[in-house]
């Protein structure tokens, strides 16, 4: 099992990176093979829909995003974790995801994703919902903690106080690493679930 973590947080040592490495160490734990790659500081420009990635198979713009498709490509799970401003994730995050979900031609039906979002207070629950949407909208299941996955603290290192956070990204590990393992038997027994011909409609006409 391998997960990729992408830590949306300009950051280093900061709070999203304790929330992190509470799921490390769980993954550690259950023998599942864990990277964790820090964006939130790299100059990623977000999509331009020129449609390049359509031909070449991957961005255009040849940055961490094309780094990072081999590795998401090979990962059973990808946790999206982020520092929330304005009630939203970081946009170099959100760039990374646009870009890395839209390029990538590889299917992500069955992968299981989780997102993670760190704030001083409010806004984690619709950080929370914006990035689980790049799951859904790619057949991926969501993993579920016992609590909506969110860690608190301002000052750098204040979410190591966090008891009921760090607890929640435990479980989430924990969570996270048997819906893997299930699919993974549930594959070699069934094979992944029937799949139709996209249909797409069109609401102008």
């Amino acid at each position: 099992m391998k997960v990729l973590i992408l830590n949306g947080s300009p950051r280093k040592g900061g709070n999203t990176n304790i929330a992190c490495a509470e799921l490390e160490k769980v993954f550690a734990e259950e023998g599942v093979e864990c990277e964790t790659v820090q964006v939130g500081a790299l100059d990623v420009r977000g999509c331009i829909a020129c449609g390049s990635c359509s031909k070449q198979g991957k961005c255009a713009f040849d940055d961490v995003v094309n780094e990072l498709a081999p590795k998401f490509e090979q990962a059973d799970g990808l946790i999206a974790a982020t520092p929330v401003y304005y009630a939203s994730a970081n946009a170099t995050l959100v760039a990374v995801l646009d870009r890395l979900f839209y390029s990538t031609p590889f299917s992500k039906r069955m992968k299981v994703g989780a997102s993670v979002a760190v704030a001083r207070r409010g806004g984690c629950s619709a950080t929370f919902d914006e990035l689980n949407k790049y799951f859904t909208i790619s057949g991926m299941p969501v993993a579920s903690s016992q609590y909506w996955n969110s860690v608190h603290g301002r000052e750098k290192g204040e979410a190591a106080q966090d008891g009921e956070g760090l607890q929640t990204m435990r479980v989430l590990a924990y969570n996270m690493t048997f819906l893997m393992k299930s699919i993974a038997l549930g594959k070699e027994a069934y094979g992944l679930p029937a799949e139709e011909d996209r249909v797409f409609t069109h609401f102008v006409r």
